[in-house]
């Protein structure tokens, strides 16, 4: 039972079993595959736009956190009175 068990767990189909549910597919789907495929490749698209407006909104936030770092930095060395602007006037 246990040998079984283990060859159902890593069961992986092979080229006659890709065949018959090719086969299955086309019969089930025959007439709605070129929507299928088409509402799949729409879904790929959107999906990759959603991607590139995550990685463009990441680097905003990336660049406005080192803006207000630097402006931070600036603010507080002027607090201390190590403000270059003034040392580089005297």
């Amino acid at each position: 039972m246990t040998e079984y068990m283990q060859y159902l767990a890593f069961w992986t189909p092979g080229p006659f079993e890709l065949i018959i549910i090719l086969v299955i597919a086309v019969l089930l789907f025959g007439r709605r595959l070129p929507e299928i495929a088409r509402g799949l490749g729409k879904s790929m698209t959107e999906f990759k736009k959603g991607i590139h407006e995550v990685e463009e909104t990441k680097d905003e936030v990336i660049n406005d956190v080192r803006k207000i770092g630097d402006d931070v930095a600036k603010e507080t060395n002027k607090a201390a009175g190590l403000d270059e602007s003034e040392d580089s006037m005297s």
